[in-house]
């Protein structure tokens, strides 16, 4: 018999929000979950009008997140997991007290602000024995798990270079001074951390890297750069990386570059051959054997991966995309919160970590004139 579905308490993602829809719809795309509850917003009224557009029950829509962390730990039918979709700042107060309530949590990246955060917070996670998903999409995308498999199995040989980039142009001028929600946070250190792009955009493209390699850097030389006047946090980010293997590696992170609305890119290279990998066009992986050439492989194709024929949904040629990628990161969710720990591919407390990690030797690096530093693990 099929299990009942997850039952998910939001925190933020109302009105105003860019990613709450995007993970309403992801949760229920292979119907595995079902929002019950929520603290949709930072003004409790408004949060409430915003649950009912939602079908949310009015006793379960909720003025703060302690609310209804404090009342949902009271019922029969209590919330499974919490999913956090608010500024940056709150990812660890949110995470730390759904933990302690004995609640799953389905997270929003960068886990937190600060490194230290990070650490509590996969100790936390540890201690309770709840587990702690952080949607880092890109990893979602069958492709993605494809490059990875075959890297694994050495498809490329011995690993050389892994370059990731990941540009946008939104923060191009200062939208920030014009009212734009995303931009005044972001820009924010308080809210979004020290870590401007390497923190919305990089940890990202850092997870990627890792993903797809197998392998973590464990130096890497940052130059960040605040390129629109008046910023207190960096909006371009050129990083060098050092594998412990030998192989090198690069990242660049921009917000501010014309012409580019997401364009995140890997291209990860061997002493055997190369994949190459597009966002903005995800069905397609781009794979060349040394002296031979360049072979397109598809999503759900010749030649698919057992991983990436597991997260396709449709047959070859019916394209997919971003909400695809993020359902299957829930999906994984589901597995995980069901039968701990879950897909090998779910991004977890560590990554988060891992993540905040990249942050802080970054802006390390770029303070102290752009030096090589460790990566702390």
């Amino acid at each position: 018999m099929s299990q009942p579905r997850i039952r998910l308490g939001m925190v933020g993602g109302g009105t105003t929000a860019l990613i709450g829809p995007v993970h309403r719809i992801a949760a229920r795309m292979d119907d595995r979950f079902e929002l019950v509850a929520g603290a949709f917003d930072s003004d409790p009224a408004r949060g409430r009008e915003f649950a009912a557009t939602l079908r949310v029950a009015s006793e379960r829509a909720y003025g703060t997140y302690e609310e209804m962390l404090a009342a949902e730990a009271k019922r029969d039918d209590k919330i499974d997991a919490v999913v956090i979709v608010t500024p940056n700042f709150l990812h660890f107060p949110v995470a730390k007290a759904a933990l302690e309530a004995g609640f799953h949590v389905i997270c929003e990246k960068p886990m937190t602000t600060t490194l230290d955060e990070a650490r509590a917070l996969a100790e936390l996670a540890k201690r309770t024995g709840k587990s702690f998903v952080l949607t880092h999409t890109y990893t979602g995308y069958p492709m993605v798990r494809q490059a990875r498999e075959m890297v694994a199995a050495g498809e490329i040989g011995t690993l050389r270079r892994v370059e990731v980039e990941y540009l946008q142009d939104w923060l191009a001028t200062a939208v920030e001074n014009t009212g734009s929600e995303g931009a005044v946070w972001r820009t924010d250190p308080a809210k979004a951390g020290q870590g401007g792009a390497i923190g919305d955009v990089g940890t990202h493209a850092y997870n990627l890297a890792a993903f797809v390699a197998g392998e973590e850097p464990t130096h890497l030389l940052a130059e960040l750069a605040s390129l629109v006047s008046g910023r207190s946090v960096d909006d371009d980010a050129m990083i060098l990386m050092r594998y412990a293997s030998g192989a090198k590696g690069a990242i660049l992170a921009s917000q501010v570059l014309p012409g580019n609305g997401n364009n995140l890119s890997i291209r990860i290279y061997g002493d055997k051959g190369g994949l190459e990998w597009w966002q903005e066009r995800p069905e397609e992986l781009w794979f060349t054997r040394l002296g031979e050439p360049r072979q397109l492989l598809r999503r759900n194709g010749a030649g698919a991966t057992a991983a990436a024929i597991a997260g396709s949904r449709v047959p070859a040629a019916h394209p997919e995309g971003y909400l695809e990628a993020f359902a299957n990161i829930y999906r994984d969710a589901a597995d995980a919160l069901r039968s701990p720990p879950g897909s090998e591919f779910i991004p977890n407390a560590e990554d988060g970590v891992r993540g905040l990690a990249f942050v802080a030797a970054c802006l390390a690096s770029d303070r102290d004139g752009n030096v090589w530093t460790k990566i702390e693990d």
